[in-house]
């Protein structure tokens, strides 16, 4: 399941087994709305095939739901 936020600048989650061409990053955080920091681990892309392809996800360990940004 993913969550559409307004509040968030990029799609993110935190389950590795949703990135096909992962890009490992060893810098980086976000900052969530409790100023809670997460750690950013990777970038890839979601979906594709039968479904909607997102670009450029943040894998961010520890992260709990799925995020899609919207404005």
């Amino acid at each position: 399941m993913w969550y559409l936020d307004s509040g968030c600048s990029r799609h993110m989650t935190g389950d590795k087994r949703k990135i096909k061409n992962l890009k490992r990053k060893d810098q980086g955080f976000v900052t969530y709305g409790d100023n809670n920091k997460g750690k950013i681990i990777g970038t890839g892309d979601v979906g594709g095939g039968h479904t909607l392809e997102i670009k450029d996800v943040l894998l961010v360990e520890g992260l709990k739901h799925n995020l899609l940004s919207i404005s």
